[in-house]
């Protein structure tokens, strides 16, 4: 029965942790995005100079304020 408990006891410490474990590395990956976001105003112009277009810097605003929307 003793047996039992303990090894009850690691399966929930073991669970516990990863949860945990879970929502910090979540936490901490949402922060790093925020402060260092994949696509900036350079990469926008980059990518659609390179469809053949030039763009307006309206238009760089516009897609910034998207990925910015779609980060939230």
């Amino acid at each position: 029965m003793e047996l039992l408990f303990d090894i009850l006891k690691i399966l929930v410490g073991l669970i516990a942790g990863g949860v945990i474990g879970f929502f910090i590395a979540r936490k901490y990956l949402m922060k790093y995005m925020k402060k260092n976001p994949p696509i900036n105003e350079q990469m926008i112009r980059a990518m659609m100079s390179g469809m053949g277009r030039t763009p307006s810097q309206k238009q760089v605003n516009q897609m910034m304020k998207q990925m910015n929307k779609f980060m939230d």
